[in-house]
């Protein structure tokens, strides 16, 4: 028999509070013992949601029915319980102190994630040379084609990979995700760098060599930013910021640029490396022989799926039966155990699909959104009316990714907010809906100032005040802004499917020269903006998708 329920924590009584028994007085006027019972647990009845509750209390006292209907005369402890819920009034008691808020984080650790999205174009600055020379293909200069397609090929990886990572990481299981970055971050820079240099062309050698180091940087970023090393890579770029900022007042000797470069990015890939080094361990039992046995004996050397110690089955993190790195036929019993390691295989493999069922959608959003990007910082280049590349509406949306997401946390914090605020879907729906336009609006402010900036201070840059390009600037930060919100609200393939629509038909209105491409991009993102917009609309009411 457990303890009274109205006993407090620090309370010295080492015997229950007595239940007040039958009035023996034979005055008329004496009191009802229910009333009695009431005032002494109105604190806890109050409380109660259900009479249930109460008859949980009354039983954890003690009391019998005998004893119920002896003294307070009715029938048994639900009765009674009926009774006290009746008679007290209801007083929820709000918990004390401020309610905890998943949501909250801090503006600058967001600000520095959205400069370090950016600083890795000052790279560009430093390869200048390396990305000269004759016209390539879509009449851009022949060395920046193979670095387009890598950055490509990098962005659709990457979001991918870490999608997967992040679900690990949201598992509780740290261990898997630096396994997932460990194989798939080499074969996203594999693939990159075949990609870039299918591309080249007649570009020369330093530009598909450029390519190459660039996906190295993308694998190896993507790898820091999972895991938190939001400083680390900044520190890490530091020389090569230095050096393109001092590129701008002063020449640079073209090996220095290539040392700079290479310093750069031979840090970013250490600490990277130094990140998921850890999971050849992890592997196997503890020694780097068996660690890496494991990861090739196994064949988990797919994209993102985890090699060795942890294998996704019907519960996330569940340890494998089969110890890691050793073969079955050298265990003790080892024909019943293949049976099971088949068995343990397949259910991995009917429930790693529903795990990781969303990555390939995000993949493709990060390749749609890419393209959107691209066309709208190169879309004078590709129609023939500019011949140099300036891009301040690319580094302008870039920079403009970390107040998105710093307002992205508020949104969400603003809508946990209302959800405890609300009594009713009406009320709730009409909170997160306000929620929802002071952040999307602060989020276009922020990207107006920052579109206006870049674009001062940008060497020939088109005007900033031309409405059309602000305006596709615009529509262009409201369809990416939207597409985070609805992945938040894991309804990422929708926004996929927008995101790769809008990107191709702007290619194709590229591709046979309809319309002015800038009027076609404000349409194209007007029309996707409008999209997401509705899409977020469908969601914005219901409870389950806040979680």
């Amino acid at each position: 028999m457990s303890g009274s329920l109205r006993t407090q924590p620090g309370d010295r009584e080492t015997t229950r509070p007595l239940v007040p028994s039958q009035r023996r007085s034979t005055s008329w006027a004496q009191s009802d013992p229910i009333d009695e019972l009431a005032a002494k647990l109105g604190e806890f009845v109050s409380a109660a949601v259900h009479p249930d509750e109460v008859a949980a209390l009354l039983e954890s006292d003690g009391l019998s029915d005998d004893q119920i209907r002896e003294r307070y005369g009715v029938t048994n402890s639900f009765a009674l319980a009926e009774e006290l819920f009746e008679r007290v009034d209801r007083g929820y008691p709000e918990p004390e102190g401020p309610p905890h808020d998943p949501w909250r984080i801090g503006l600058l650790g967001c600000l520095l994630r959205g400069i370090v999205f950016a600083l890795p174009g000052l790279g560009y600055v430093l390869a200048g040379p390396l990305l000269a020379g004759p016209k390539g293909a879509f009449g851009l200069p022949a060395g920046t084609v193979p670095m387009l397609a890598g950055a490509l090929c990098g962005w659709t990886w990457n979001q991918g990979l870490a999608h997967r990572a992040y679900t690990w990481m949201g598992l509780g299981d740290r261990a898997a995700a630096r396994r997932a970055l460990l194989v798939g971050t080499p074969v996203g820079v594999l693939l990159g760098s075949l990609v870039a240099f299918a591309a080249a062309g007649s570009a020369g050698r330093g530009a598909v060599a450029f390519a190459a180091g660039q996906s190295g940087y993308l694998g190896a970023a993507t790898v820091l930013l999972v895991m938190g090393r939001e400083r680390t890579l900044l520190a890490a770029l530091a020389p090569m910021t230095a050096g393109a900022v001092a590129s701008v007042f002063h020449p640079v000797p073209d090996l220095a640029r290539v040392a700079l470069l290479l310093g750069s990015l031979a840090a970013v890939a250490l600490l990277g490396l130094l990140e998921v080094v850890p999971a050849v361990r992890e592997s196997g039992d503890g020694s780097w022989a068996a660690g890496i046995l494991a990861l090739l004996s196994y064949g988990k050397l797919s994209y993102g799926k985890p090699p060795g110690g942890v294998e996704p089955s019907g519960r996330a993190g569940e340890p494998r039966a089969a110890s890691a790195g050793r073969p079955a036929g050298d265990r003790p019993g080892a024909a019943p155990a293949r049976l099971g390691s088949v068995a343990a295989r397949l259910r991995a493999r009917r429930s790693a699909p529903r795990r990781h069922a969303g990555t390939v959608a995000y993949a493709l959003f990060g390749l749609g959104s890419g393209v959107l990007v691209l066309y709208a910082a190169l879309g004078d280049v590709l129609t023939g009316t500019r011949t140099a590349v300036a891009a301040p509406a690319a580094v302008a949306l870039t920079l403009s990714m970390g107040p998105a997401e710093w307002l992205l946390f508020r949104f969400r914090s603003g809508s946990l907010a209302g959800l405890r605020s609300s009594t009713s879907a009406r009320r709730f729906r009409r909170a997160t809906t306000g929620t929802l336009v002071r952040c999307l609006a602060g989020y276009l402010a922020a990207l107006l100032v920052l579109g206006l900036a870049t674009s001062a201070l940008w060497p020939h840059a088109p005007a900033a005040a031309d409405g059309i390009r602000l305006g596709g600037l615009l529509l262009l930060g409201a369809v990416m802004w939207t597409g985070l919100l609805l992945q938040s609200f894991g309804a990422v393939t929708g926004t996929a499917t927008v995101v790769c629509a809008a990107a191709l038909v702007q290619t194709a209105a590229l591709a046979t020269h309809t319309g002015d491409a800038h009027w076609v991009g404000l349409i194209v993102y007007g029309a996707a903006a409008g999209a997401q917009a509705a899409l977020v609309c469908a969601r914005l009411g219901k409870v389950t998708a806040h979680r």
